[in-house]
């Protein structure tokens, strides 16, 4: 829908602003159609470009031996690991939920407390999972283990007695797999290196959570920043549920079954009862209007706000320890599970969420919310700065103000209501068109 900006404003001037857009990309999927679509030139150049959508290891490994112009826009911030990072995420909102405590903020570390389950990190909090772990065993309690430096459901495991753990940190399977893989003659360096227990966070396994057609399934959102100082956060409306294909079960002989308790698509693809055609997904709004006729729909209203709640305060939690750089956005792939009571829990914040699509629906899904995305970025320098919707986006938080919904709304949070984005950048077109043409 971007054209119609160009069609109102764009086309009017001297120049129209996409022709001098230049982008490098290191993705050919769903961000390169998006970028060529939108009529910006692509180039190989190392640093002659207004956009380079890059890997992490880029940012890693190059961004601080370069110096680029003001004009230059890169997709990740230099330590976006403070928030993407399993253990960093959790060590950040116990320390802003401290803060808050000391501050006597009460509420405020409330919300930071809810963010997540309870969650430990181990080796380093090793000794007090321990304690936690005999205070909840009388009631049954299960815990999930995952790598941090992993994704799609690689090295995560459920357990319920503290042997399996001990075992792990002994004998960790993962290592076992290396060395059984044949992974002979590595350097002396990494050998070493693999002799220390992996990493892992243990959280509280979420025993009830919220089932359709008694399967378990999370929501995948995107959160798109584009500063941390001040902080500006915008949500994007429309998202999707992904729906494990096997009946959900809390039997002890169950919990070693993946396809039961892990969404991600990597391991559901592998259900022989996978659904291709959806691709085990269910968009967002569907599944609002669906809760709104199961539950209290002032309870879905409240499920919704308190998702934004979640992503806001993990955003805080972060604000102070980000490196803000004015080049730096990021469009943020956030985890949220939703437990049988309706009460969101963050699972995990991804820097690089998934672009690429299974089926035709995804795909317009995500090259609405890329066009969107470089939308609101504004390269073409059509819009004003104050615009509270943009396309599917709805700024969330800025300069320390929540946004949202007008109080006389029938809602009380755009996320998961009808996205209207080809209406909203109609009259927003045809609104800077009109301001444009009285210059």
């Amino acid at each position: 829908m971007s054209e119609l900006l160009r069609k109102y404003v764009g086309s009017k001037r001297e120049n129209p602003p996409w022709r001098d857009v230049k982008f490098r990309c290191s993705f050919h999927n769903t961000v390169y159609d998006v970028l060529k679509a939108r009529g910006f030139k692509e180039t190989e150049a190392e640093l002659d470009w207004d956009l380079f959508w890059c890997d992490k290891e880029w940012i890693h490994e190059v961004f601080d031996r370069v110096h680029l112009q003001p004009h230059q826009r890169v997709n990740h911030f230099r330590n976006h690991y403070e928030l993407t990072r399993k253990d960093l995420l959790v060590k950040n909102i116990k320390r802003a939920q401290r803060q808050a405590q000391k501050d006597g903020n009460l509420e405020e570390a409330e919300g930071y407390a809810v963010c997540s389950p309870l969650t430990f990190v181990l080796p380093l909090e090793y000794s007090m999972f321990v304690e936690e772990f005999k205070k909840q065993q009388a009631n049954g309690t299960i815990w999930i283990m995952k790598p941090v430096g992993k994704s799609q459901g690689k090295g995560i495991f459920l357990f319920d007695k503290l042997s399996q753990v001990s075992g792990w940190r002994t004998d960790p399977k993962w290592l076992r797999k290396e060395e059984e893989g044949g992974k002979k003659g590595a350097a002396d360096k990494d050998e070493e290196e693999r002799k220390e227990p992996e990493p892992y966070v243990v959280q509280r396994y979420l025993s009830d959570p919220l089932l359709i057609g008694g399967k378990k399934f999370d929501l995948r959102l995107y959160v798109l920043v584009t500063s941390y100082a001040p902080l500006t956060v915008y949500m994007y409306r429309s998202g999707f549920a992904r729906f494990s294909h096997a009946r959900f079960s809390m039997n002890a002989a169950d919990l070693s079954d993946a396809m039961i308790h892990l969404t991600n698509v990597a391991i559901q693809k592998h259900n022989e009862h996978y659904d291709e055609k959806r691709g085990g997904k269910w968009d967002l709004r569907n599944l609002k209007l669906y809760l709104a006729t199961r539950e209290d729909p002032e309870r879905v209203h409240q499920l919704f706000v308190a998702i934004q709640d979640v992503v806001i305060y993990s955003l805080l939690s972060v604000q102070k320890v980000m490196i803000q750089d004015k080049h730096c956005f990021e469009l943020y792939g956030y985890d949220i599970m939703i437990s049988a009571d309706l009460k969101p829990w963050l699972i995990e914040v991804n820097a690089s969420p998934s672009l690429s699509a299974n089926t035709p629906l995804d795909y317009d899904m995500k090259f609405a919310l890329l066009d969107d995305t470089l939308t609101v970025l504004d390269f073409e320098k059509y819009l004003t700065g104050d615009e509270a919707q943009i396309g599917g986006f709805d700024l969330l938080y800025r300069n320390g103000t929540r946004v949202g919904p007008p109080d006389a709304a029938i809602h009380r949070s755009y996320l998961g209501c009808n996205n209207n984005r080809g209406d909203q950048l109609r009259r927003l077109a045809r609104t800077l068109g009109m301001e444009q043409d009285k210059r």
